[in-house]
């Protein structure tokens, strides 16, 4: 299915970009989230009229983005899980609980699908997570896990 992209979006392609993608992908993803349109005639030439504007949109995202990761890139946050004696956690950390961590210390609002843990994260310890702000703008936060208490 030929969409029309109206934001830069990560590994697919630029605005005002005719792309090919699968069509579940298309409709469930990409023109729900107001990321592209159909690619009919009249939506090509409006897309062409409009495409300084969407430039100004992104390149304003992509500042706000970058303010973001200036605040938060390289910082640690704790987190105090149950565990037992073998330093593992019940469940894991996830991005939710990250992204709660995150609005609490520094009252900066991440959606939990921008936190992208590199490893899960299900033991004690020092874990690194790369937050995606902006298709071209990544943070990299670290995850100090320590237990709250040992349970046997």
């Amino acid at each position: 299915m030929k969409v029309i992209l109206l934001e830069n979006v990560k590994r697919i392609g630029s605005i005002g970009e005719v792309i090919d993608v699968k069509r579940g992908f298309a409709r469930n993803y990409l023109i729900a989230n107001k990321k592209a349109l159909y690619a009919s005639r009249e939506n090509i030439k409006e897309v062409e009229k409009i495409k300084s504007d969407l430039s100004k949109k992104d390149n304003e995202k992509k500042k706000e983005a970058s303010k973001i990761a200036e605040q938060i890139n390289g910082k640690e946050f704790l987190v105090k899980k149950l565990c037992t004696e073998n330093k593992e956690l019940y469940g894991s950390v996830k991005p939710t609980e990250i992204a709660k961590l995150i609005h609490e210390e520094n009252k900066i609002e991440i959606k939990p699908s921008m936190i992208q843990p590199i490893e899960e994260i299900k033991a004690l310890g020092k874990f690194k997570v790369k937050i995606s702000l902006h298709s071209e703008v990544d943070a990299k936060v670290t995850i100090n896990v320590s237990s709250a208490e040992i349970i046997q």
